[in-house]
Formats: structure tokens, C-alpha cells, sequence
């Protein structure tokens, strides 16, 4: 998927919100810290299913670690379809 060079996440500015560091988080995923670092300066991004274990691991929504603004039309239904699929696996393992 080509993303353009602008920002297409907003981890960095949603770690500081949250108080957290990025070694906190590459500890709380079971990542490198350098891969934490390239998806927190945009150098490259989280897949989908990282995107949703961060959003659960920092407790806020998908779209709050995305600027939307820059992803296409078909990226944004594809990130609304995931996010409801992902919802209603997590709800269904809850039961």
C-alpha cells in the first residue's frame, strides 16, 4: 500500500497525550523499539492488525492514531470495515 510522505499516523502525538514511551509500548506488543520508533516518526506504518493492538493497548479509538486526511477514500472504508469486524470478534470472545 503507498502512503503518501506526509503523516499517516499520529502515534507520536498520541504516546505524549497518553503520557506513554515508546519503549512502554514496544513492551507492551512484544516489538523492537526501533520498529515502535519507524511507525512513531512515519517512517513506516503499523498494519491493520497492529493499528487495533495499539489502539487497545493505549484504550482510545483507531481514527484517534490516524490523520485521516490522508488516506484515500477506499483505505478509509477499508480501515471502517477491519475496525467493525475486529469489534464484533472482540464482543463475540468477551461472551
Amino acid at each position: 500500500m503507498n502512503m503518501p510522505r506526509e503523516q499517516v499516523n499520529r502515534l507520536k502525538i498520541v504516546l505524549a497525550e497518553e503520557q506513554k514511551s515508546n519503549k512502554w509500548l514496544a513492551e507492551q506488543l512484544g516489538k523492537d523499539q526501533a520498529t515502535i520508533s519507524k511507525w512513531v516518526t512515519n517512517s513506516s506504518q503499523p498494519d491493520l492488525k497492529n493499528l487495533l493492538r495499539i489502539a487497545k493497548t493505549l484504550n482510545v479509538d483507531v481514527a484517534r492514531l490516524l490523520n485521516a486526511d490522508v488516506l484515500n477514500e477506499d483505505q478509509q472504508v477499508n480501515l471502517q470495515s477491519a475496525t467493525s469486524d475486529n469489534m464484533v470478534l472482540s464482543e463475540n470472545k468477551e461472551e
